[in-house]
């Protein structure tokens, strides 16, 4: 893992994008037709009828962060911001480990994004034409995969183009479909939904469900900061990367309380555990067809859409954070080579693909597409829910000990903190520690339940790659918290 040599390099487009091609970063690396449709449903199976509630709560929670992130970007506008914030401002240690969780985060949004796209077509045709439903979702799996690398390979204004597109469509879809939802529920509107009194699934009544829930309603949100790994391709990063990433979660987690607000009332609180098991790929592709008719088609092109969209958007910061930690000697060198014409570091976009196809496909074989997207979607929660604590951390610390002159208890002490207080329990719920001592935390389903173990496996390497580093090359850790963007080169 020596450190690239950049002389002779093209490094990445500087200036490339403006800042509504970061802003549709964030939106589109969400999904959010995707996440309503998908990741956010899946809570249903914890909250119950009380799921808005999950929802709200995941927004509040990750608002703190993005406020936080907002401000470590303002001073530290860097493709490796999400390993350089925490080195920054903590020390480089817990900057390598973030960078290395992040790492593992953005390269399984490969497999889990490109398993849903064949996992939706395969149910849809086989319930339409009766095509072979495993054949269906593992070609099609295949062919998204290869599309959003070439997609990648091409550079990042072109995919971030194709994202702002993408997520217009489905974001206007999907507004139009839940106002629809809203308006047929007609008396069956109520703000109960808010509260606990409709989380009375068996095993995860009251809060333990929200709890429980809120792992996949914070997924849902997870990639606001996807953004930050593009500060040295925007223009004036310093004040585009802390808009883009408040202005998303803000907007995008409105989006997501209307939508599973409208969903809910519309099928009915009282039996909306039950709502995944609608069918169709989907439980919105059967209301869709239950208001709309053969618009459902609609609906299913915006949700293919959005996960196509995701899968595009998270290899753009995939591979921007593989590039940040290869070229100061984090990781193999050969990730920080960039392409001559279209300056993107291709060579990551193409163990990308490798990745996405290496786990995707065996996961899915082995448990079936949806049970594979619930243990990866746990996975990418639990990995998160800790990284975006650190981030609240560094900002507080980073004001503290850098920028003292700038220090405001509100912004930087206050915000922090209460972010860091809104994600332990879903972060203990996804980890299974604390079942015997919290009354709220209540293990998940297999194999969901393993993900704490494939975590800590994760991390168990990571300590050994980072004694190797103390040990052979420790002047490559203190170049994390090296702003690249500021570079004149």
């Amino acid at each position: 893992m020596a450190p690239a040599d950049s002389t002779g390099t093209p490094g990445l487009a500087r200036g490339a994008i403006g800042l509504r091609e970061v802003l549709f970063q964030s939106v589109t690396s969400m999904a959010p037709a995707g996440a309503v449709a998908l990741s956010i449903a899946v809570g249903a199976t914890y909250a119950g009828g009380a799921l808005p509630l999950a929802v709200l709560l995941a927004l509040a929670a990750c608002l703190l962060v993005a406020s936080s992130i907002g401000q470590l970007a303002r001073h530290l506008p860097s493709a490796g911001s999400i390993y350089t914030y925490p080195a920054e401002a903590l020390h480089p240690v817990i900057g390598f480990l973030v960078g290395w969780g992040y790492a593992l985060v953005e390269a399984l949004l490969g497999p889990t994004t490109t398993v849903l796209v064949g996992y939706l077509v395969g149910s849809v045709m086989h319930s339409e034409f009766d095509w072979p439903f495993t054949a269906t979702w593992v070609v099609v799996m295949i062919v998204s995969a290869v599309l959003i690398a070439l997609l990648n390979y091409r550079g990042v204004r072109v995919s971030a183009q194709v994202g702002t597109v993408l997520g217009l469509f489905e974001i206007l879809v999907f507004l139009v479909l839940a106002g629809w939802l809203v308006i047929k529920a007609g008396t069956g509107n109520t703000a109960t939904v808010f509260t606990l009194h409709f989380a009375t699934v068996e095993g995860y009544q009251g809060f333990s469900g929200v709890a429980a829930a809120s792992i996949y309603t914070i997924l849902a949100f997870i990639g606001f900061e996807a953004s930050a790994p593009l500060a040295e391709e925007a223009r004036n990063p310093r004040r585009t990367i802390p808009i883009a990433v408040v202005a998303s979660c803000g907007a995008i987690g409105v989006f997501y309380v209307f939508t599973t607000y409208a969903g809910d009332v519309f099928f009915g609180p009282h039996r909306y555990v039950s709502f995944g098991e609608l069918g169709d790929g989907s439980p919105w592709i059967t209301l869709a067809r239950d208001v709309w008719g053969v618009g459902w088609v609609v609906a299913l092109f915006a949700i293919l859409n959005s996960t196509f969209a995701n899968g595009n958007a998270a290899t753009l910061a995939t591979t921007r954070t593989w590039y940040a930690m290869s070229r100061i000697g984090l990781l193999p060198a050969a990730l920080s080579r960039t392409h001559p014409k279209w300056n993107s570091p291709h060579v990551g976009v193409v163990v990308q693909l490798l990745v996405s196809l290496g786990i995707g496909l065996p996961l899915g074989l082995y448990f079936g597409p949806t049970e594979a997207f619930v243990l990866l979607a746990t996975v990418l929660a639990g990995v998160m829910i800790a990284v975006y604590m650190v981030f609240n951390l560094s900002c507080t610390m980073f004001y503290l000990r850098r920028q003292r002159a700038e220090f405001n208890w509100l912004l930087h002490l206050v915000i922090p903190i209460l972010g860091i207080a809104a994600f332990v329990p879903a972060w203990l719920t996804a980890m299974g520690i604390g079942t015997s001592v919290l009354k709220f935390v209540t293990p998940l389903s297999y194999p969901s339940s393993q993900a704490g173990l494939i975590i800590g496996a994760w991390y168990l390497i990571g300590i050994a790659v980072l004694i190797y580093l103390y040990r052979r090359h420790p002047a490559r850790l203190s170049e994390m918290r090296r702003v690249f963007a500021d570079d004149p080169r």
